[in-house]
Order: structure tokens, then sequence, then C-alpha cells
């Protein structure tokens, strides 16, 4: 980790146990002072065009979560106000989302076309008070009248329509006779507004689409902006809180339901997730997938809750994650070793340890006999002595990892090599007494010997055996594939590129690495998918929905968080 990385995962890891953050604070004063009539009442509106994100769980547990803390209610209402984008399949995907996080709405399931009829009633009205009209300009047109930053925006020669006339094409627009983009319905505020979304925004647009829930009913729907107040209004939602980009449209969000004189809940805005190595955007993400640099919205590379699910990742880890990160009110990014560090965390605790062999070197103990098996007593877990232990074969022939055997070893390199002796993890410590190669001068094969009086045990001369090693029982070993997956992107800030370059460019090639045939201890071949295991010394593992009967697939959810030299560190100690 770098320095600038450790800094922000430290910082994010300190936040002050039992501190409010600004939103509570908030509603704390707000049910001091008996606003809202001392209700705490949120929601998470997510539009159902894509597959959620940790992004999105960080939304779902602050809103869920508030609820809980205050005793309130929290709801789930999609945002469904755009049918060319959206898809049944996502509102299904969405709800196993926030049920699998541990989240549930109870009766309260809403969508924004639940209200379409009212937020038509509510349009016919603010055009009676003379406070929306039609507009003829195109979307390009309307793009040009807004104005700029520095220049106010010019009215639309539309602007001035009578009350009569407004509503006559308004419900014309309703039933369908005219093409889609020809008009729109738009609020008169102030063109010359210093807030570009007070610029007369568009409530209604023409869409001849049909929509998953209501069909062909509709042909013009609403706006994000124009729906959004109006459907926490209805729901009776005190504190509507949506991300920081949405901050200059508050002015907006309480201009509506002013003029509308309605219940007016508060909008509140907090800053976003950003995580390293990785994208958030759905566009990049929609890009990911389709282009094929990912393998599907759940692949474990992905910062898709599918992808984190199927990767290993726990909705405990998660939802501590998303409290250690707290909630602020100024863009950041969060390192992504603050993510790992909670899934590695829940993990130690649940995870029960097993032996596995990635790349696999042969050993033959050669004093041991042929045709021999002991069962050997192992922990499953030693974070939780009720986990209790299993028994694991004990054979002539070995497997153990590559990297734990050196020919011409380096200093203080404390695992095998000729002439040296380690320990097998809860076995016996052996020595290397010979060498096979192949006739490319490899490595295949090594001959030990072993020390039946260290079963358990050190020597009893006395000599310090320094390594500890795992291993697998050959004859008894399970194969199965093994996916390694490191960052999708080389760069903590993937758009981070040249000019003339997209994020693209900091695809990590190496960010899945497929091991063919590794080696397991037998107690896997009852693993079920989805079932999450430590393989010792190597990391922690998920079975993969990929795996068959005849066939296992792990992938690996995160690396342990020592190094090699950590460990080697604390068994000289």
């Amino acid at each position: 980790m770098t320095d600038e990385g450790h800094e922000a995962a430290t910082s994010a890891e300190k936040e002050p146990a039992g501190r409010l953050n600004f939103i509570e604070q908030i509603i704390e004063e707000d049910l001091k002072t008996g606003r809202f009539g001392g209700r705490v009442h949120t929601r998470f509106p997510p539009e159902p065009n894509g597959y959620l994100h940790i992004g999105h769980a960080k939304s779902i547990c602050l809103n869920f979560g508030l609820a809980q803390k205050y005793g309130g209610k929290c709801n789930l209402r999609f945002d469904d106000t755009n049918p060319s984008k959206e898809d049944v399949e996502y509102v299904e995907a969405i709800m196993e989302d926030v049920r699998w996080l541990g989240f549930d709405w109870e009766d309260r399931l809403y969508f924004a076309s639940d209200y379409f009829e009212r937020l038509y009633e509510l349009a016919i009205r603010l055009i009676e008070k003379g406070k929306a009209y039609v507009c003829d300009l195109t979307a390009d047109q309307i793009r040009e009248y807004r104005g700029t930053l520095t220049e106010p925006g010019r009215p639309s020669p539309y602007r001035n329509r009578s009350v009569q006339e407004n509503l006559d094409l308004f419900r014309r627009m309703r039933a369908g006779e005219f093409p889609d983009g020809s008009r729109t319905l738009r609020a008169k505020i102030d063109m010359a507004s210093p807030n570009l979304n007070m610029r007369d925004p568009v409530m209604y647009r023409i869409l001849h689409v049909p929509h998953h829930r209501t069909g062909n009913k509709w042909c013009i729907y609403p706006t994000y902006d124009w729906a959004h107040g109006q459907c926490d209004s209805f729901e009776e939602i005190t504190h509507s809180i949506c991300t920081l980009e949405f901050e200059n449209h508050r002015p907006l969000y309480d201009w509506f339901l002013d003029e509308l004189g309605i219940y007016h809940p508060q909008q509140i805005e907090f800053a976003r997730l950003n995580l390293t190595y990785t994208v958030m955007s759905k566009r990049k993400l929609l890009e990911l997938v389709r282009d094929g640099h990912v393998r599907g919205w759940d692949d474990p590379r992905m910062p898709t809750l599918r992808g984190l699910r199927r990767r290993g990742y726990t909705p405990e880890a998660i939802r501590r994650f998303c409290e250690r990160i707290g909630v602020a009110k100024f863009n950041s990014t969060i390192d992504m070793v603050v993510l790992e560090n909670s899934i590695r965390e829940h993990l130690n605790q649940i995870a029960p340890r097993r032996m596995a062999v990635l790349r696999p070197l042969r050993v033959v103990l050669v004093d041991y006999p042929e045709g021999k098996v002991e069962y050997l007593e192992a922990q499953n877990n030693p974070e939780d002595p009720a986990a209790g232990t299993r028994r694991v074969p004990f054979s002539r022939y070995l497997w153990i990892e590559q990297d734990d055997f050196r020919e011409d070893p380096p200093k203080n390199y404390f695992r095998l090599a000729p002439g040296a002796e380690v320990r097998l993890r809860y076995a016996y410590c052996i020595r290397c007494v010979d060498v096979i190669k192949d006739n490319q001068g490899r490595v295949v094969e090594i001959h030990c010997t072993h020390d039946p009086q260290t079963l358990h045990q050190n020597p009893p001369d006395g000599r310090r055996v320094k390594g500890i090693i795992h291993w697998v029982s050959a004859p008894h070993a399970i194969s199965a594939e093994v996916r390694l997956y490191d960052h999708l992107f080389l760069k903590p800030d993937p758009d981070d590129v040249p000019a003339g370059q997209t994020y693209l460019a900091n695809l990590n090639p190496n960010s899945l690495q497929v091991v063919p045939e590794a080696w397991l201890e037998p107690s896997l071949s009852e693993a079920r998918v989805g079932d999450r295991f430590q393989f010792e010394r190597l990391g922690y593992f998920c079975v993969d929905p990929d795996s068959s009967a005849d066939r296992l697939v792990f992938n690996r959810t995160v690396t342990l968080r020592d190094t090699w030299a950590k460990i080697e560190k604390k068994q000289m100690a």
C-alpha cells in the first residue's frame, strides 16, 4: 500500500466511535424541535436501469440504518421514470441485493410510476398557476437557450403561451398526438438564475415507449427533478437523502413543493462513495460488460454487489465498511484496502481453515512407510474455539507450494531448501535430502525425511525449526480450479491517463489469473456454492457458481493481510 493509501485507510478506520455524522446531527435537532412530528422516514430510490454497486450500498446502509437507529421507517422506491433504459430484471435484482445486505422495507415497496396520475394532476396545477408551459424547442435548442455559468439564459419563444393553450397542448401530449422530442413541459422559473437548474427545467418529455409496469398507458414521462420531491411528499418522507451532485438541485426541489403548497420533506446531500482501483459510473460499468473486459455484471472484479457476493464478500463486511468510512459533506476517495480489511476481519472470524496447494510441487517422504495413512488433527478456526477440529490425511506423498522450496535460497529464507528443515502444518518436521529435476533442469520432485518425534511438538533435542509450510496428501487430494482476482485497474484513479486515452488504458491485464489444477485437502469435497474458507497462508476463498458435482471452482476473495516477510518474522519470534 502507498503512504497515501495508508493514510486514507487509517483516517477512515479511525472514525471516532459514537460520534454523530452531520445527517444524524440534523435529525437529532429535528427530533428535539418536534419537526415532522418526531418522525424519521427515509427512502432508498434506485433507478431500475442497472445493477447496484458498492456506492449504492453506502446509500442503502445510510437510509435503512438511520431509520433503524431512530425507530423510523425506510421505503424502497424505484425511480422508474425512463422506460427506455429500465427492465423488470433490474427491479428484481435490486430487491434481492437490498435483502442480501440485510435490510427490509416491509410493506413499503413503491414505484414512481405508482404516482404518474398524481404527478400529472400536479403538473396541471402548475400550468393553471402560470408556472409551467409547453415548449416546442428541441433538446439541443433548450441547451442553447439555457445559457452558461457566466451568461444568463434566453426565454423560450413559447414561454408566454396562455394557460389555456398550455393546458390543451399538455393534454394532447398525454393523448399521444405528438412525436417523441417535439414538445416538453417546462417549469416557468427564472432564465437569469445563477443556478442553471432553475432556468425553466423540463418536467415532462414525450416518449412513445412501453413501460414495464404501466404498459402503453403513458407516452409522456416525468423527469427525475419533477418526480423526486413530489414522490417524497406523497410518502411523507422526512429526510430525503441524496448524493452531493443533487445539492444544486435542492432549490428546484424546494420550489416545486412550495409552489404546490404540499407536504415538504427536507433534502440533505452527502458525498457519494469513490473507491480506488475501480469505477462507479454506470456508463463505464456497462462498457466493461458490453465490450467483454469482464465476464458479466457479477464478475468478481466488478464493484457491483452481485460481483462482490460472487467473490465471497459478506453483507456483514460491506455494512461494516459503510459504517467505517462514515458520512461526509465533501467528495473524497477511499482506499480499496479499507474494504478489503472489512472482509478480512469478518472472514477471519467465521471462515473455516483448510489447506490447499495452488502451484504444486511433489514431495516424497522416503522414510515414511508406503501405503501408511495417518489422520492428523487440525483446527477449523483458531478464532472460534467452538468450530472444533477436523481430521486431515497424511501420507508418504505430499503436495507443497512451489514457492516453499528454493534450490538456492536467499538469506533469511526459512522454508524448504536442500539440507534445510521445516515444519509441516499440523504434522511433522521434514528435511530435504534430494532434488529431482526434469530434462530442462526444472525441479519436479523433492525427497525428504521426517522426524517422527515432532508430531505437534518441537524437536526433543532443542533444535529450532523456523519455517512452517502447508501441504496436502497427494493420494487424498481433490483437484479444483482456482481463480485469483486482483484490482481491475492498474492505478488508484483509473481516469489518470494521458491525453487522448480513456480509463480503459489502465485495465489490469493480470486482474484474473486462473490456476487450472490446484490440490485441496479432501474435506473440501463437501463445499457448496457460496461457502467461504481461509486457505492457510494463501488467503480467503469462496466456492464459485461455476462449480459442478465433478469440479469445484474457487474465487480468491482477498489475500491475507500479512506478507510472507511478516509471516516469517512472526515465525522467528
